[in-house]
């Protein structure tokens, strides 16, 4: 058991472990391209991943066939890449348990991250360091949705899960986390959460760069636009980096990337596919040539001042090696965003200051307020809350203030978990 005092500790107040900030600073960062993609592309023998029952786990390949792996981190880093990823994108333990290597998760992140560790400082020189990037994606869960099967694991859990996966990749040497490829918004914080804790137990912290996945309307798998997404990110304790990768290429990215070079406060990082996939002969094709990635980047460079770049699907050396030709090294443009205190929901985002004024606050989903709520809520009828908060904001309400505080029930913390699910 921890002290107390440790655990409250704000991460803001922690010693920050490494210079990646320190260069981000001071030039345009480039990422590597894509791990699993590149992996595919080997064709490897079906016993590489050892057991036959963890085939089709790539993250295991650094126990395996590490040989491999330090093959894909040396091509990115030569191809002039400042930060290599660890293999750890599937590594958390709840992702691991569907090959039987749950119990394996700390191990196989701290040998990704001091594989990849390894790598990167043989890279290193005093005036061009190279950096790690723990790797940290989705469980496979959707703990914003509704069917059973996808979101059985709470909340709490899930931030241990991703605490326990942070552990591995700090013990093993990172210079960040990255937290990528997210398109369920509470995920998104469990992980951010886990890390956060993670960190006031170790006494020390590293950045953490969370990226958020869009489809090519410009949303995240439950709606959650651009807009909310930023607030969400951008209140969370630890979060330093902010960003897109996945889903789509650089074309559909681009009026999110605006949205966040006008209203983000922390620095951006934009990390595409080589375009959206093509199925060409039952395989998928990545169409987005090394030229366009590297034109894509320079425009987000130049034009909208974005700090961090990389390539994520389908990307390979020749993509990166061509992006650090356009733009690796320079320094920023500069940004001046037009911040706007604002609350958010798992959809979308309110500014706090309304034109006209003022921020309306509907005060009907509280159980100490409202006989009509009070007797849904001693029902547990979910259903009727939400419509109590349906008639709300059809009265024009901005915001909810809900309270499910009833002296009959002495579950309120859990009450208060499903009532605001249903809302969100």
């Amino acid at each position: 058991m921890h002290d107390t005092a440790t655990t409250f500790v704000k991460i803001a107040d922690l010693p920050v472990r490494g210079h990646y900030l320190e260069a981000l600073a001071e030039r345009v960062i480039v990422f590597d391209g894509g791990m699993g993609a590149t992996i595919e592309r080997m064709n490897l023998p079906t016993d590489a991943c050892g057991e036959p029952r963890w085939a089709g786990c790539k993250d295991v390949l650094t126990l395996t066939a590490p040989e491999i792996i330090e093959e894909i981190h040396a091509g990115f880093l030569a191809a002039g890449c400042d930060v290599v990823e660890t293999n750890t994108f599937q590594a958390s333990p709840l992702r691991l348990a569907e090959w039987g290597l749950a119990e394996r998760a700390y191990e196989l992140n701290r040998a990704a991250a001091q594989l990849a560790r390894r790598v990167a400082d043989r890279f290193s020189t005093p005036g061009r360091p190279r950096f790690v990037a723990g790797a940290i994606g989705p469980t496979g869960k959707l703990p914003s949705g509704t069917d059973p099967s996808l979101s059985d694991t709470p909340y709490r859990a899930l931030v241990e899960v991703f605490k326990e996966q942070a552990r591995g990749l700090v013990d093993g040497g990172v210079d960040l986390i990255v937290i990528e490829t997210q398109f369920d918004l509470l995920e998104l914080k469990a992980a951010v959460a886990g890390c956060t804790r993670l960190f006031r137990e170790l006494g020390f912290r590293v950045p953490i760069q969370a990226q958020i996945t869009l489809d090519t309307g410009g949303r995240m798998l439950f709606g959650a636009d651009i807009a909310a997404a930023l607030t969400v990110l951008e209140a969370l304790p630890g979060v330093d980096v902010v960003g897109i990768n996945c889903s789509t290429g650089p074309e559909h990215m681009r009026e999110p990337v605006r949205y966040l070079a006008e209203h983000a406060r922390k620095p951006i990082a934009v990390i595409p596919n080589a375009g959206i996939p093509i199925n060409e002969g039952g395989c998928a094709v990545f169409p987005l040539t090394p030229e366009a990635l590297a034109e894509a980047h320079r425009e987000f460079v130049e034009d909208l001042g974005v700090e961090v770049v990389g390539g994520c699907c389908g990307t390979t050396p020749e993509h990166l090696r061509r992006v650090v030709e356009a733009v690796g090294g320079r320094r920023h443009k500069g940004r001046a965003p037009r911040w706007e205190p604002a609350i958010a929901s798992g959809v979308r985002a309110v500014a706090l200051r309304q034109e006209p004024p003022p921020l309306l606050v509907a005060e009907r989903v509280n159980a100490t307020g409202s006989r009509r709520v009070k007797r849904l809520l001693l029902a547990e009828d979910y259903d009727g809350v939400l419509q109590v908060a349906r008639e709300q904001l059809e009265g024009n309400a901005h915001a909810l203030d809900v309270c499910v505080a009833l002296t009959e029930r002495a579950d309120e913390r859990a009450q208060m978990e499903r009532v605001v699910k249903k809302l969100a």
